[in-house]
């Protein structure tokens, strides 16, 4: 089922007062709080302390799911050019092979009943590596209390997607604060004031006339969207196709340049006409000059088989600030488009149905 199938009256982007009648659980009041979430996760993490032993690893590994894995994804981005042992965001159960009591295992899970990263925990704790938690409570802090590691518990009140600033700073916070990284105060300064700059700028006060969000909304509607994002931004891409999937309840793809370069641009000439998909090329002047160019040529060649395709472009003082702006404004792309479609932007059924069925089998 495509939309909801209660009645609603159809949606002005440009009447506030119209969300409500889709927008139900109040996502709106998420996307806007990002700012204030990465900067409460950064003093829950300034002021977070573990043992000795969780320094100095050879290699750091989150283990996490969905909403809870994002935010590591982004920080392996923001620093894969400082950070001096390797980071692994693991999606899936148990852990890989190589782990071992050199390995500092982090565990995120907004609920703390993720299934797989309990599974992980528990290959973690059984190989002896130093593990630690980032969740609401749950089964994970549980079972982490019981093993006697730290748990870094936060408290806010979302589907998991919409605690973004939680799973991103925190983790950010942690490796900073366990030596891994330097200090990250002033980026993440920048990039609450870069966070609030967009809430001003794509907010439901600005009207479609000059609100890029909503405007890329409209083009996206009834389309398939494919988003681009390269270097630092490649997660970014990822996190839009997620928010579009689970606010708008929308068909969403992410490629990666230059992955993309060596095989989807091939599949531009088929099939020919029809709706076809949409691209989002997601840029930054930050990024590296040959990405740069490449994105520029992959834009040519979408224009010569006709492929529409919208630019987003990055801002704010430094790394952080511009992947946060990026990941705003994908957020709010995705709100806007849940309204177009009548769709409550929180709720989850299928992947709720999915859950269930999985619990059946346990039984």
């Amino acid at each position: 089922m495509s939309r909801d199938d209660s009645a609603s009256p159809a949606i002005d982007l440009d009447r506030p007062e119209t969300y409500a009648a889709v927008d139900r659980a109040g996502m709106l009041g998420h996307v806007q709080a990002l700012a204030a979430q990465v900067a409460d996760a950064w003093r829950l993490a300034a002021a977070f302390d573990a043992p000795a032993r969780y320094q100095g690893a050879a290699a750091i590994v989150v283990a996490g799911m969905g909403g809870s894995a994002i935010g590591a994804d982004l920080v392996r981005a923001l620093v894969s050019d400082t950070l001096a042992v390797p980071l692994v965001v693991w999606r899936d159960y148990g852990l890989p092979a190589w782990v071992d009591a050199r390995t500092l295992v982090i565990a995120s899970s907004y609920s703390g009943g993720t299934e797989e990263t309990l599974s992980s925990v528990k290959r973690a704790l059984a190989v002896g590596a130093p593990v630690l938690g980032i969740t609401t409570g749950g089964a994970l802090a549980d079972l982490l209390t019981e093993a006697g590691a730290p748990v870094l518990r936060f408290a806010y009140t979302a589907q998991p997607r919409a605690a973004l600033g939680y799973s991103l700073g925190l983790v950010l916070g942690l490796l900073a604060r366990l030596g891994y990284l330097p200090d990250q105060a002033l980026a993440v300064a920048a990039a609450t004031d870069a966070l609030r700059e967009a809430a001003d700028q794509l907010g439901p006060a600005v009207p479609t006339a000059f609100n890029g969000a909503k405007q890329l909304a409209r083009t996206l509607h009834g389309r398939v969207a494919v988003i681009y994002g390269g270097g630092f931004l490649a997660p970014v891409a990822r996190r839009w196709k997620g928010q579009l999937n689970e606010n708008a309840k929308n068909w969403a793809f992410f490629e990666e340049l230059p992955e993309l370069d060596h095989n989807a641009v091939m599949g531009y000439r088929y099939p020919a006409g029809g709706a076809g998909p949409h691209v989002v090329q997601l840029h930054s002047a930050l990024l590296p000059p040959r990405l740069t160019l490449r994105a520029e040529v992959t834009a040519e060649l979408l224009a010569r088989y006709g492929i529409p395709y919208t630019t987003v472009v990055a801002w704010g003082d430094g790394l952080l600030a511009q992947l946060l702006t990026a990941v705003a404004y994908g957020d709010w792309v995705s709100y806007y488009l849940a309204l177009l479609n009548e769709i409550d932007p929180t709720e989850i059924g299928a992947i709720d149905q999915l859950k269930a069925r999985l619990g059946e089998a346990d039984r």
